[in-house]
């Protein structure tokens, strides 16, 4: 059986200001679906604080979901033996972890102390070893930070890991900028995996090959961290493929064969040639790189291709709630919902999981009481009041919590002559029919802005008032009047509304079942 469910692989930058492209964060992501296997995406992303916004978001689901994470990273773990001691007044590499996550500075535009810091680290190394940290590569001159290595006698701690002498090509931790350079990645690196090892949610799921698994592979917590480095692997971009996205999918596809063919674990196991004092040398402080012991085999196994799954093949996925699952951790991977808490961040997965738009939550506008006031009114068996038939067909009438009522008054018989009465739309008519069932009903409006001017009219005119209202109309005429009428005074009642002409009938369906059942309930 594959010893993960999901695998995460991440291509660091220390960049200094936000950047896509060449050179930037790159982050991949697939996820086993029994013995299919689908490299669910690849994106980009501008800034250190998104990158780890993204991986936290990941990895929560995976724990919700009970889902184990392999997750790489391509930056050093840790440090020559002896550093963490020197540095950070205690042995092992959790002390150094620590160290850094406390003393590096790193906001969302990507600026960073880590030039600082770095001279900082030189000056309580230089009486033990002289100056380790390199490569100043800012016009600021940071005093004990030279900008080329410095000449250095063999000293107390070593220039390389003992991994590193393994990796034919691979750059020291000291050097700090220059092709191929790791030292800054690592700096910022480090802190960002320790800040995320004590989020509140993924404290104590979280352990770090090899430091706290031993090369045993004791693989008991749901997420993984682990060390990678891509050009172990030939990797071969697709046409127009960015090396960096190519080189994460490549790891991905990889890890996750050996992974299938129950061969992962012997990338992960203690390498045959390592004696026990280097091995204990490795696990207290220095870290490994997956797979720098058994490059042939890795190199090797590089390609999913030939297995990747097709429609005609039957490799699709099938399963309802693995469909689900995936589709709402892409849409937290891509959607900023920071603005929204608790249930209304359900809604609006909801609303973007019914359009496939990810750019929909700016435009969405709520009352701070919608959730719970909507929530209550199902919970007591209010009506579910409709402004067309789509809407009404859209509601999964099984979420309901009470037995509600779906309700839609268009077909009746009375309405044409009320809306030639009135000179009117059917769809603004039948709101005088919805009067008898308004109080505390929860409305739906998903098609006619009409509708909606007519329902705030009714309410003026002394109308029962509804526990809440989603006004959601779609179109070109009226759409985005009504629904800033709404915004601007919803009356008091508690409201859903989205700015702009999108809308429509599966969003205010969709709106409904997300108080009904939040995420739980599919269709």
């Amino acid at each position: 059986m594959p010893l993960f469910d999901a695998y995460l692989m991440v291509d660091w930058s220390a960049a200094n200001t936000p950047v896509t492209g060449r050179d930037s964060i790159w982050v991949a992501y697939g996820a086993r679906n029994g013995a299919t296997f689908l490299l669910d995406w690849n994106r980009n992303l501008p800034t250190r604080a998104s990158a780890m916004a993204l991986v936290e978001s990941l990895m929560m689901e995976a724990i919700r979901s009970g889902r184990r994470i392999l997750a790489g990273f391509d930056f050093a773990f840790g440090y020559p033996q002896g550093v963490a001691h020197h540095l950070a007044g205690a042995p092992g590499w959790a002390a150094m972890w620590r160290l850094l996550a406390d003393e590096i500075e790193d906001d969302v535009a990507n600026r960073s102390n880590r030039f600082a810091l770095a001279a900082r680290l030189n000056a309580r190394l230089a009486a033990l070893d002289g100056v380790r940290f390199w490569g100043n590569g800012t016009k600021t001159d940071h005093t004990g930070l030279p900008r080329t290595k410095p000449w250095r006698a063999a000293g107390a701690i070593a220039e390389r890991r003992i991994v590193e002498t393994r990796v034919p090509g691979a750059k020291t931790v000291w050097q700090l900028s220059g092709a191929g350079a790791v030292g800054s990645q690592s700096l910022l690196g480090i802190a960002a995996l320790e800040r995320l090892r004590r989020r509140p949610g993924l404290t104590g799921a979280i352990a770090v090959w090899p430091f706290e698994t031993g090369f045993e592979a004791n693989l008991s917590r749901p997420i993984i961290l682990c060390e990678i480095y891509p050009s172990l692997l030939d990797v071969k971009p697709h046409p127009g493929e960015v090396l960096d996205a190519a080189q994460v999918r490549t790891m991905i596809e990889c890890f996750a064969r050996l992974d299938g063919e129950d061969r992962l674990l012997a990338h992960l196991a203690r390498p045959a040639d390592l004696s026990p004092k280097s091995a204990a040398t490795v696990l207290q402080e220095e870290g490994w790189i997956v797979g720098a012991s058994t490059l042939p085999r890795l190199s090797r196994a590089r390609s999913l291709r030939k297995t990747k799954p097709t429609a005609a093949a039957g490799g699709y996925v099938r399963d309802p709630a693995e469909i689900y699952r995936r589709s709402f951790a892409t849409i937290r991977a891509e959607a900023d919902l920071s603005r929204f808490e608790g249930g209304l961040s359900d809604v609006v997965i909801r609303l973007i999981h019914a359009c496939g738009m990810t750019d929909l939550p700016r435009d969405v506008s709520a009352s701070a009481d919608f959730v719970t006031a909507g929530q209550a009114a199902l919970a007591r068996g209010a009506p579910v009041i409709c402004d067309v038939e789509m809407v009404r067909h859209g509601v999964i009438s099984r979420l309901m919590p009470g037995g509600n009522e779906i309700l839609c008054f268009l077909g009746d018989d009375r309405i044409s002559g009320l809306a030639k009465a009135q000179s009117t739309t059917r769809s603004a008519a039948q709101v005088d029919l919805w009067r008898a069932r308004m109080d505390g009903a929860v409305i739906a409006i998903g098609n006619a802005p009409t509708a909606l001017f007519r329902l705030l009219e009714a309410i003026d005119e002394g109308a029962p008032r509804p526990a809440a209202i989603i006004g959601i109309p779609v179109g070109f005429v009226g759409a985005v009047e009504s629904k800033e009428a709404l915004i601007a005074d919803p009356r008091g009642i508690p409201y859903l509304a989205i700015r702009g002409r999108r809308g429509g009938s599966a969003l205010a369906s969709a709106a409904v079942n997300a108080l009904a059942a939040g995420l739980e309930g599919h269709g």
